[in-house]
């Protein structure tokens, strides 16, 4: 029976009493702690710490982070950011997960600490194998990490220091609605997230209003922004410095399983490459007669045709895709519409963007998305997807110690499959339609390769600024926010009035340095599609990697498909196809006399 509401069905989450589960929950935790905290075998010999490391891995399985209770709040919280009710059962549930976690640290920070001798004899042992790269891992951070009750410390402060902060400002944008235009030109009552999917609408007066309603919104809202913002960049600063870490983004490469010097030329790579964003937008400010693209413009459709894809379309040319590449693909995604595990549409309260979860091992994958009826949803809806069908995979091959992604992967899975889309609804169309889907598709990378490179770019001067001035205020905000906007943007776009506050709404600068993610994903992925469209067997080389978790590290799973993700020229593979693409682009356009 399919989700008829296309709103999530969480019913699967209350099946169990939360009270009844919390003191089970409780119970098996201070089993563990009790069986294992003050004895030493475990760290010694690796047959005791296989038997530890199993029911850890128990642990995780089935009684991380509140288990169903704090899985069922948190995605509450996400559809009904205001609800005070949802917020207050979220923070207790939150801190039960902490009070836990605090007092199961020992574990993993005994382990972190093992001397070099012991750490190598652990890593060949061959009964430790199932949770060799989990032990890896934890090795890796041994320089940085704290002792226990500095750890705790540091655990604590998060939720006011970082967390509380973040969801205000999230809280109060979801919360705003304004007077705008709706698709059908009438005057409407708008939900901040409605607005956010206005302002790319083919009608001008439609998105003019909604620009109009964005900015006041994002300017009533910017010196509570600024406060947030200066309060987590110094809680950052603190955790860094307590760490002795020599850079901002050191943690994220860390937790990440990456080397710095691998991101960093990353980076480097794409950002001598702007000129080729910079041609993107003077290509579309030609296409669309204007000298300059006002900032909001810049995802603006190509063509009159304003290319419409409904939820129910989207889904069936995402169905036939996964069908072509492999059946059990598509079976994952069946489900997932099946067993209500998406929530479709943009409504008031509900949090803007989109996003996919799966909090733990035993709990099934939920994916938001907030549809706006156009090709970008159909796109959006095969990037959620893709992380979901990584996510099941996982789930079959894995361990809970292994179970995850780190970011330097993360966005392979998702961005793999928005190309194939956009190349089944290419193969029957015109040269008209032709040319507005390769401008989807060029607007798709730069907006993912150059774009995010930028933010990341804007994030580390942000980090930066801070330590050097101990304090930013708006206007500087926005001045570095546009200052790497134009770099990748060039002289064809204009940094609108108003478009200096829009960090505000930018969920991932409170990740810290989440989005050089989606640069390194479709620059792999591109790879992988050019792979298994010349072989259609190379797909169960990728269901491998979709499948392989936490179990090795990423340059060890991208070695066995044949990927030197250490090699800078490897970057560079990536961005010669975008460029090719807009080459192909502007010579259609030419051929349509468009320019």
């Amino acid at each position: 029976m399919k989700n008829k509401k296309n709103e999530w069905d969480l019913r699967i989450l209350t099946k169990e009493n939360f009270s009844k589960k919390r003191r089970i929950i409780t119970l098996k935790h201070q089993q563990f702690i009790n069986k294992w905290q003050n004895r030493q075998d475990w760290l010694k010999n690796p047959i005791v710490l296989r038997r530890a490391l199993d029911e850890l891995e128990n642990l995780r399985r089935f009684y991380a982070n509140g288990a169903e209770e704090g899985y069922y709040y948190w995605l509450k919280s996400e559809i009904d950011e205001n609800n005070s009710e949802i917020k207050a059962k979220y923070n207790q549930i939150n801190n039960f997960n902490l009070e836990l976690s605090n007092q199961l640290q020992f574990f993993e920070l005994n382990l972190a600490h093992l001397p070099k001798k012991t750490q190598i004899k652990f890593s060949k042992s061959p009964s430790l194998q199932p949770y060799k790269h989990f032990l890896e891992r934890l090795f890796a951070q041994a320089n940085y990490l704290l002792t226990d009750q500095e750890e705790k410390i540091i655990r604590l402060k998060e939720q006011t220091s970082h967390d509380n902060w973040a969801k205000m400002t999230s809280g109060l944008l979801s919360a705003e609605k304004s007077q705008v235009l709706s698709e059908n030109g009438r005057p409407a009552l708008k939900s901040f997230s409605e607005i956010l999917n206005l302002i790319n609408h083919q009608n001008k007066k439609v998105r003019e209003k909604a620009v109009q309603a964005l900015n006041q919104i994002l300017q009533k809202n910017i010196k509570i922004g600024e406060q947030e913002m200066n309060s987590v960049l110094a809680n950052k600063k603190v955790d860094d410095e307590l760490r002795h870490m020599d850079r901002p983004d050191l943690a994220r490469h860390l937790n990440d399983d990456i080397k710095s010097s691998t991101i960093d030329a990353m980076i480097k790579a794409v950002s001598a490459n702007f000129d080729l964003s910079n041609k993107y937008y003077q290509l579309k400010a030609k296409l669309l007669k204007v000298k300059k693209l006002k900032y909001h413009e810049r995802n603006l459709a190509i063509g009159k045709s304003e290319i419409k894809y409904s939820y129910e379309k989207s889904k069936q040319v995402l169905q036939k895709v996964l069908s072509n590449l492999d059946p059990e693909l598509a079976k994952i995604f069946t489900n997932f519409d099946k067993n209500g595990a998406i929530d479709v549409y943009p409504r008031s309260g509900k949090r803007s963007g989109a996003f996919c979860v799966a909090e733990s091992i035993s709990n099934p994958t939920f994916i938001m998305l907030n549809h706006n009826n156009r090709l970008h949803g159909a796109l959006t809806l095969a990037h959620e997807v893709g992380h979901g069908i990584n996510n099941e995979l996982m789930r079959q091959k894995q361990n809970a110690l292994n179970f995850g992604t780190p970011l330097s992967t993360a966005e392979v899975a998702s961005t793999f499959f928005e190309d194939f889309i956009l190349k089944e609804i290419s193969q029957e169309a015109n040269d008209e339609l032709k040319l507005e889907i390769m401008m989807e598709k060029l607007n798709q990378d730069v907006s993912t390769i150059f774009r995010q490179t930028a933010l990341y770019q804007f994030e580390q001067e942000l980090h930066n600024e801070f330590r050097i001035k101990g304090y930013l205020d708006s206007d500087l905000i926005g001045k570095l926010f546009q200052k790497h906007m134009s770099a990748y943007m060039g002289n064809y776009v204009e940094q609108s009035k108003g478009s200096a506050n829009y960090w505000l709404h930018w969920p991932h600068i409170r990740s810290f340095f989440y989005v050089y993610s989606y640069v390194s994903g479709l620059l792999i992925s591109k790879y992988l599609q050019k792979k298994v469209t010349k072989d259609h067997k190379f797909i169960e080389k990728i269901k491998y990697f979709l499948s392989a978790g936490l179990s090795e590290s990423p340059q060890a799973i991208f070695q066995k498909l044949g990927i030197n993700i250490n090699d800078p020229k490897f970057w560079l593979e990536g961005i010669r196809e975008v460029r090719d693409l807009l080459t192909a682009t502007e010579k259609l356009a030419k051929k349509l006399k468009k320019i």
